[in-house]
């Protein structure tokens, strides 16, 4: 039986001693499959020490264990570098800025169920994957915006561009146009064409999903991460003087068209912060995170970091009663 370290503000987390090679990790991990998956469920997420993972192989191999079913990364919101095997990098945005919680493709009609995450390179300086669970999230939000987003739902607006964040052509992995027209109407995203070869789309999501194993409430979106209020200042400026207030590369509502206001933003980051763990990475360190009922992002760091990440068993959205369901809104 597996011992769990439990410390306020850190992960569960548990630690394999004496395993001097891959092999003896991968049969540790089979051995121990039951209970790593059955605290998942309880923790939501869950820190293994201590194996001898050093080559993005190892961590292919690990995944092929605790998550053997992949997911593709859809509608790519960020730049990641492909380290082959089906690893990827967590990101590649510039180490000086944090990156807010957020649910992996939370967005989308078919999302990773689990995440795993594995450090080949320690950063020297902060680096931390901090996660959040999405249960305590909405315990803590207020009563009036939980169940607004209940009842309405969240609208995400992307204008794709080459000068800011990704194109669509790099977001939807295609140069045609039909084939982005055809994703998104099979999708529930509504498409418009910029006259200067843009594009912008628009769609509806549920803000809180029930989990399909455990059937706990969660919350579970992109709308505080993307909404106007979360950039910068001098950025948000910018970027609305350069492209216009509807320019803007990402934006978020409530699904009933109402914007969300700089205090609705302050309180859903604080109900984040108020339920959000951290371990400081070491090599080998590997984290397993259950996407619906955790948020996850990245702490500022300095020198290098290599943390490696794969995604997989894919979860339907409508598997998981969404209080509201995903439709095209209008652009």
């Amino acid at each position: 039986m597996l011992t769990w370290e439990i410390t306020p503000g850190s992960p569960a987390t548990t630690h394999a001693a004496g395993l001097g090679s891959m092999d003896g990790a991968a049969a540790w991990l089979r051995r121990n499959l039951p209970e790593v998956q059955a605290a998942l469920h309880t923790h939501g997420t869950v820190f293994l020490r201590g194996l001898p993972v050093a080559t993005v192989e190892d961590v292919a191999a690990v995944r092929d264990i605790l998550i053997p079913e992949s997911t593709p990364y859809r509608e790519k919101a960020t730049p990641r570098s492909d380290f082959g095997h089906g690893v990827a990098s967590s990101t590649d945005l510039p180490p000086s800025q944090s990156i807010r919680m957020h649910n992996e493709n939370s967005y989308t009609l078919t999302f990773p169920g689990k995440l795993l995450f594995a450090c080949l390179v320690e950063p020297p300086v902060g680096g931390a994957t901090p996660v959040a669970d999405c249960r305590a999230v909405l315990r803590n939000l207020p009563e009036r915006i939980a169940d607004r987003m209940r009842s309405h739902g969240w609208s995400l607006t992307r204008t794709y561009s080459p000068y800011v964040s990704l194109d669509w052509r790099s977001a939807f992995g295609t140069d045609d146009p039909a084939e982005v027209a055809a994703y998104c109407a099979e999708n529930h995203i509504a498409v418009d064409w910029l006259e200067d070869g843009r594009l912008r789309t628009r769609q509806l999501r549920s803000g809180t999903l029930s989990h399909p194993t455990t059937g706990e409430e969660v919350w579970f979106n992109h709308l505080a991460f993307w909404n106007e209020w979360s950039l910068q200042e001098d950025i948000r400026t910018a970027l609305t003087e350069e492209f216009g207030p509807d320019g803007l590369p990402f934006n978020t509502g409530f699904g009933d068209g109402e914007p969300l206001t700089r205090e609705d933003v302050d309180l859903i980051n604080a109900a984040y912060d108020a339920a959000t763990v951290r371990r400081t990475w070491q090599r080998g360190d590997v984290m397993l995170v259950d996407n619906i009922l955790c948020a996850h992002g990245r702490d500022p760091f300095s020198g290098d970091r290599k943390i490696a990440v794969a995604m997989g068993e894919p979860i339907d959205l409508m598997d998981c009663r969404p209080s509201v369901h995903p439709v095209a809104a209008a652009v």
